[in-house]
């Protein structure tokens, strides 16, 4: 019989730190970027601080005396001198975590070709830039992190979304084939797919009679907070989840496991229950 009494404990705070370590974080600038980038940074990241906006990029990367960094994420160019920049910067780059995404609400009859278009050059062609050329990086200088934000709507038929959840579910399916081929490397892909979360963008968009109504349909009775899911990434960044590839994991709430059923009851049964 073996002897388990004396494994090795891990000092699973240590796993936590990323101390020294160089990240980049795609959409930094508000909402669950924002959150991302102070998580990362309060466990030690060095943290490259990437916003369309510059203004946004400047403000968080003071924050967390970190560095800004203006780019256009579906664009080839831009995204080669993210990853040199960090490179320089830092060495070599740890990790990624990439928030970028925005919903196109409409019915899919509503949809033309360059919404549709538009929709997965944000959703999809910024990651696949990103692992193509951040992957390749640290491929060579053996391994490191990527953390995606996925979607509910990339698992399940969600009214009005098909354009961002059809992107969405390819999104998905791009961390597990490319989580599955890179990590043989050392280079572990995987993402976070959240439900409703109150981010600034959403809360221009919905009331709060709305905000109660999303509640009322979650298990947890409500959306979840930018920083919620940036607790998230944060575990994928770090070596807590050493043993993850090509994984999605659902942070919504329970909203994926209910089963969206009219109101019905049921005449009593004739039949004992055993």
């Amino acid at each position: 019989m073996t002897d388990n009494t004396h494994q090795d404990v891990p000092d699973y705070l240590s796993l936590l730190r990323l101390d020294g370590r160089g990240f980049v974080v795609l959409g930094a600038g508000q909402g669950i970027g924002e959150q991302t980038v102070h998580a990362l940074a309060q466990a030690g990241a060095r943290v490259l601080c990437v916003d369309r906006d510059e203004t946004l990029a400047r403000k968080i990367a003071e924050a967390v005396d970190g560095i800004p960094c203006t780019a256009d994420a579906t664009s080839r160019e831009d995204m080669q001198r993210v990853f040199d920049t960090a490179h320089q910067h830092f060495g070599r780059v740890h990790g990624v975590v990439d928030i970028i995404g925005v919903a196109g609400i409409k019915p899919l009859a509503a949809v033309d070709d360059a919404s549709w278009d538009q929709q997965f050059d944000i959703v999809v062609r910024h990651a696949y830039l990103a692992i193509q050329i951040g992957g390749e990086m640290m491929k060579a200088d053996g391994g490191g992190t990527f953390a995606f934000v996925g979607s509910l709507a990339g698992e399940l038929a969600v009214p009005n979304e098909v354009a961002y959840a059809s992107a969405k579910a390819a999104l998905h399916h791009l961390v597990r084939c490319a989580g599955a081929e890179y990590a043989p490397h050392n280079v572990r892909i995987n993402a976070v797919s959240p439900g409703f979360v109150r981010t600034p963008r959403l809360n221009q968009r919905l009331d709060e009679a709305t905000w109660t109504r999303v509640g009322n349909a979650i298990p947890l009775g409500r959306a979840a907070t930018p920083a919620e899911i940036a607790g998230h990434l944060l575990f994928l960044a770090s070596d807590l989840s050493a043993h993850m590839a090509g994984e999605i994991i659902a942070v919504d709430g329970g909203l994926g496991v209910v089963a969206a059923i009219p109101s019905i009851t049921f005449a009593p049964s004739s039949t004992p229950t055993p």
